[in-house]
């Protein structure tokens, strides 16, 4: 059997005849780099992060996943599962080459049960699809992330997805009651199903959520459901330093007793950037850092309360200002200003990295004080934005666009070091929602203990003998 230099078996033109034979011949892609190239990486801007697959392969169903990952094993090529590709981690990069399990085919909502307040679904369904399909029957799914619009489920169970609603509802991991998992041996198994409550033995579901595709292959995900809110209404909220910002998410709930829906931050770097970009004219120049805060609920007049209530405690802490949108039109033009940022700086330069940073919310004033100090050690620009409800701090390291390439990748490594090392003496991690994949992996024994590597490559042996599926993931194995 020939190997290549990582140690699994090249695609061959038997191997890419036996994948045809499974999911039949149009659904295989071999021997062509133009359409290979479209699965070389995710949403990570660097190049340096991509790594083409050797084939792309698109099930239909539970049986034909299982089919391809038992051919694998038996002629040991990696398996690389990939959702819609809107990660932030190269987690759906082929790193080791071979074949890449493209999920875009299993795409069906399969139930909705409104009885047990339920919806079982495939992994290739858009995330925003099923609230569509929700709405009528009063219910929604409350787990979404930031890019619900293109993002799958399945690629948000991979991941345990996080986004603007955790502050209230919580992250992915909360919603999944059930799966139907594909092992990396090729075996199905049912875990979990339409439960409130179960202990029975250790809890798998919960392994398999935020194992980013390294321990099984998700083939139908069950979902909780909770009773679409009624009313909402969002504040735009500016304040003379991230400091008093801060101060005010814990005032909301401690002094004002609401648990708003959303509580996003931006500091006036990313609120300049994104506001040039979108010519918007909220008047950001007099601020130093704004929160866009969303309250929900059961009917208007409760909706209202709370934004007055929560508008007051940011008042009490320090705002300049605070702006309600009560309606669609305006809730959109403070929205798109947060969900535009990546768009904003890309027309700065191509060369940036996005960092994915969680602190106790306390410690955020400390860690935006500490990117703008290396922000004007490396003359380079660091915006600071995510969600301030849970210590969710995103930034995107721009290159200054005066400089060379070398000088960029000579100075990246020891400004990133800087970072890692004040998030980790804050308390920090070095994700909070986008995951490790193959961009953070080098880092993790800064913020996981030995041991606790040593469990999970424990784990990934037991579970994938070969190593075939997503190898060069999370930790080195």
């Amino acid at each position: 059997m020939n190997t290549s230099i990582t140690g699994f078996t090249p695609i061959t033109a038997e191997i890419a005849d036996q994948l045809r034979r499974i999911v039949g011949p149009g659904n295989v892609i071999y021997g062509d780099a133009e359409r290979l190239e479209k699965y070389s990486h995710d949403e990570i801007p660097e190049p340096a992060y991509a790594h083409s697959p050797e084939a792309v392969v698109r099930p239909a169903n539970t049986e034909e996943v299982a089919a391809i990952v038992k051919l694998a094993n038996r002629a040991r090529f990696p398996v690389t599962p990939r959702g819609a590709g809107s990660g932030l981690s190269g987690g759906a990069v082929p790193v080791c080459g071979g074949v890449v399990l493209l999920m875009d085919r299993m795409n069906r909502i399969l139930e909705i049960d409104p009885a047990n307040m339920c919806v079982v679904v495939e992994p290739g369904v858009v995330t925003n699809d099923i609230n569509q399909a929700l709405k009528p029957h009063g219910l929604f799914y409350a787990g979404y992330p930031m890019s619900l619009e293109t993002c799958f489920i399945g690629g948000n169970v991979a991941e345990n997805a996080g986004g603007a609603r955790a502050v209230k509802y919580g992250v992915t991991a909360r919603y999944v009651t059930g799966l139907e998992v594909v092992t990396p041996t090729g075996e199905v198994l049912t875990l979990g199903g339409k439960l409130v409550k179960n202990v029975t033995g250790y809890d798998l579901v919960q392994l398999m959520v935020g194992s980013e595709g390294t321990l099984g292959v998700i083939t139908k995900v069950v979902l909780k459901l909770l009773p679409l809110p009624r009313a909402s209404a969002d504040l735009l909220v500016l304040f003379r330093t991230t400091s008093e910002a801060i101060t005010a998410v814990p005032r909301m709930v401690s002094a004002g007793g609401v648990v708003p829906t959303a509580v996003e931050f931006m500091d006036q770097t990313s609120m300049r950037a994104a506001c040039e970009y979108l010519t918007e004219t909220i008047p950001y120049a007099q601020a130093g850092a704004m929160l866009l805060i969303t309250v929900d609920g059961a009917d208007a007049s409760q909706v209202a309360a709370d934004y007055e209530t929560v508008g007051e405690q940011c008042l009490a802490a320090g705002a300049i200002e605070v702006y309600v949108a009560d309606n669609l039109t305006t809730s959109e033009r403070i929205w798109r200003v947060r969900r535009n940022m990546g768009e904003a700086f890309a027309v700065i330069t191509c060369h940036q990295t996005s960092e994915d940073l969680v602190v106790p919310i306390a410690r955020i004033p400390e860690l935006v004080a500490g990117m703008e100090a290396l922000a004007a050690k490396y003359d380079v620009q660091i915006p600071c934005y995510g969600h301030a409800g849970d210590g969710n701090i995103h930034t995107r390291i721009v290159m200054n666009p005066a400089w060379t390439l070398p000088r960029w990748e000579q100075t990246l490594p020891k400004l990133l070091h800087e970072l890692y090392t004040l998030t980790a003496s804050l308390g920090g991690k070095i994700s909070g929602e986008h995951g490790i994949g193959h961009k953070r992996k080098r880092e993790m024994p800064m913020f996981v203990p030995p041991a606790a590597i040593d469990m999970m490559r424990a784990i990934k042996r037991a579970m994938d003998p070969n190593g075939i599926l997503n190898p060069g993931k999370i930790f080195d194995s």
